[in-house]
């Protein structure tokens, strides 16, 4: 009986010292999130108070030392932006360039097409007219030749309405 009793007290001691051992680790757990919360709770105030002193409002709170510390970001991040837009515009300046050569070489190559067909229309008159097909209806007027004369007076030009 000696024995079970004293089994039972040292039963006793262990599940009360691990109990004390996980309150005392709830505990820690919870002054750690506290902390880390009022931690990032002073980082968002000061995030907040940047973010409203670069767009120039609550300047009234900064000393001189501050304030020239605020002007010179501001102006590396004016010149970053700046030159950020400088890099957009040069290469959109070269995209319309290439766009702009790209339509000129194309308008020379319909100008070229437009002069070269008149030359193959004068050369061979019958040729170009049987690769051609025209509706029975349709004589196209630039392949009459406007210097013809009629020999003999029965035969009238026709008039086009």
């Amino acid at each position: 009986m000696v024995c079970s009793v004293r089994g039972t007290i040292e039963r006793y001691k262990k599940a009360s010292a691990a109990s004390t051992n996980a309150e005392s680790v709830s505990e820690a757990n919870t002054q750690f999130y506290q902390q880390e919360s009022s931690k990032l709770k002073r980082q968002i105030r000061d995030i907040q108070n940047l973010n409203r002193h670069i767009l120039g409002e609550s300047l009234s709170s900064l000393s001189l030392k501050e304030l020239k510390n605020l002007e010179s970001r501001l102006e590396k991040g004016l010149g970053r932006v700046r030159s950020r837009k400088h890099e957009t515009l040069l290469a959109e300046e070269v995209e319309l360039q290439n766009h702009n050569n790209y339509l000129r070489a194309k308008i020379t190559e319909h100008e070229r097409a437009q002069q070269q067909q008149p030359n193959m229309m004068q050369g061979n008159m019958c040729e170009s007219m049987s690769s051609q097909q025209y509706d029975r209806n349709f004589f196209p007027v630039n392949l009459l030749d406007s210097s013809n004369q009629y020999p003999r007076e029965d035969h009238t030009a026709l008039q086009l309405v």
